[in-house]
């Protein structure tokens, strides 16, 4: 069998990421919506592909209980359902409620107490980690992208810090950290929408190698033939044809997306 010394280009597997679910009873990773559920304005959700594509990248990540963090400048306070009895308590580190006894219970000896914490403040002032509850592993050579969920609004006073982890060969706990923005103002987090979204990315997008061969040109008089030429075939001609028909970028998008993902085809022909 003829290998690659790109680790991205293996043969096809049915499933590019795998989610472990660890607490039972969060919410599952759920696809990425294409129209944000429901919320992107009509036009842009039957017309502009380039915002239906972004949106629907990836997979919904979902807090496993909900939860309420309050900053008075210097502290945080948390409490989640259920545990309102407590009041508003400070956060050091928590463990998610009765998770730990549940992880021993499941788990082979060597690994016992060492389940993942649920909450944490950072040293950073009004940072929180969460973990998401889930394990992930992804395809050889991919990664995964953790970022706010795209053109989903989402409840104030928090913003999703954005990180990529090489989730091919780390086996470990899916946290996002999140930094509050507004002292002395509750902020909550539904179980039952997505905090942040988990997008697979092949390693050589964003290697150094790769990045690094991207140029400007900076000057009008240094275009080309064949850009002009193609700047008349994407905005020229649509433009001055009386029969052109709507939505014309979003059907030829869609024609050159089919077949090209290795394991697109293979999750089809496994259907």
């Amino acid at each position: 069998m003829k290998t690659h010394a790109n680790t991205a280009e293996v043969a096809p597997r049915t499933a590019l990421v795998t989610f472990n679910r660890l607490i039972a009873s969060a919410r599952p990773p759920q696809r990425a919506d294409r129209s944000a559920a429901g919320t992107l304005p009509t036009r842009a959700f039957r017309y502009c592909e380039a915002v239906t594509t972004a949106t629907g990248l990836g997979w919904y990540v979902f807090p496993p209980i909900g939860l309420t963090f309050v900053w008075d400048g210097t502290q945080i306070f948390w409490t989640w359902d259920g545990g309102e009895e407590h009041g508003l308590l400070p956060l050091t580190v928590a463990q998610f409620p009765g998770f730990a006894d549940a992880f021993d219970a499941a788990a082979p000896e060597s690994v016992r107490g060492f389940s993942p914490p649920f909450v944490a403040a950072l040293k950073e002032p009004g940072v929180v980690q969460i973990w998401s509850g889930l394990i992930a592993r992804t395809a050889p050579g991919w990664g995964l992208l953790i970022r706010p969920p795209a053109n989903l609004p989402r409840a104030p006073g928090y913003e999703v810090y954005e990180g990529i982890v090489e989730t091919d060969h780390w086996f470990g706990p899916l946290f996002t950290n999140i930094r509050l923005i507004k002292t002395d103002v509750p902020v909550r987090l539904e179980p039952d929408f997505p905090f942040a979204t988990a997008v697979p990315v092949p390693r050589m997008m964003y290697g150094e190698e790769l990045q690094n061969t991207g140029r400007v040109v900076g000057d009008i008089a240094h275009m080309t033939d064949e850009d002009w030429a193609d700047y008349r075939a994407t905005v020229v001609e649509p433009c001055t044809d009386p029969d052109r028909s709507r939505g014309r970028y979003a059907t030829a998008s869609r024609k050159r997306r089919k077949g090209e993902c290795p394991y697109a085809a293979a999750a089809s022909a496994t259907a």
